[in-house]
């Protein structure tokens, strides 16, 4: 592995300062690594990469303001070269297909060891994809079932369809999340499951899949 010749910038997306500070440290113990910034939510995060571009994000999907789904398309359009790694402690089969669907390049959990996530951050910067073997398997099975499911009209329970006509309707998740008397976070989880029900990838797709589908009005 010849790090001495690869230099790679990293910039860190995460609101636990003790994991920040654990990837701070970390990347002070490896010549190759450069630390470009560290972000505790979303907004900040997107002013920051506009400044000063990393070439690997390591990327929380459970920000305060945004989720991992509406962050990595915004900065793959706008920063098509950044390689985007997840570092979560969200350890979901629907989260690690979903978010390798959306261009993520790699998917690692915050109890893998320190070694594994090095790989991790250098195989992507290459421009390869990392998973660890366990998360392989499980995308590769979880893909199959979607793909022999896929031909079969989705059913959603009654408080997806709930939240789904909410969202055909035009309200925000936090209006959702209002009327409805739930967290923003769990309006969220519920839009993810819909829209891996649906197969679809943002919100315009989604209303119009589920008004062909006789889902909502």
């Amino acid at each position: 592995m010849e790090q001495q010749h690869m230099q790679i910038r990293i910039a860190i997306a995460d609101d636990h300062p003790m994991i920040i500070d654990g990837l701070q440290n970390m990347v002070r113990n490896y010549p190759h690594l450069t630390l470009t910034g560290a972000y505790p939510d979303g907004a900040t995060l997107l002013e920051g990469i506009g400044q000063d571009t990393p070439d690997v994000l390591l990327l929380d999907i459970q920000l305060p303001d945004h989720t991992g789904d509406h962050l990595a398309p915004v900065i793959l359009k706008k920063y098509p070269d950044i390689r985007i790694l997840i570092l979560t402690n969200l350890d979901s089969t629907l989260s690690l297909y979903n978010m390798m669907r959306l261009g993520v390049k790699g998917y690692a959990l915050k109890t893998t060891d320190q070694k594994t996530l090095i790989r991790a951050i250098e195989t992507v910067y290459r421009g390869g994809e990392f998973l660890e073997p366990p998360l392989q398997e499980r995308l590769y099975q979880f893909t199959r079932r979607m793909k022999k499911g896929s031909a079969i009209k989705p059913t959603l329970t009654p408080r997806e369809k709930e939240i789904l006509q909410l969202i055909i309707n035009g309200d925000t998740g936090q209006e959702i999340a209002d009327k409805l008397c739930i967290g923003f976070r769990t309006v969220e989880h519920y839009r993810e499951n819909i829209l891996l029900k649906l197969d679809v990838k943002n919100t315009a797709m989604l209303v119009k899949k589920a008004l062909t589908l006789g889902l909502a009005e």
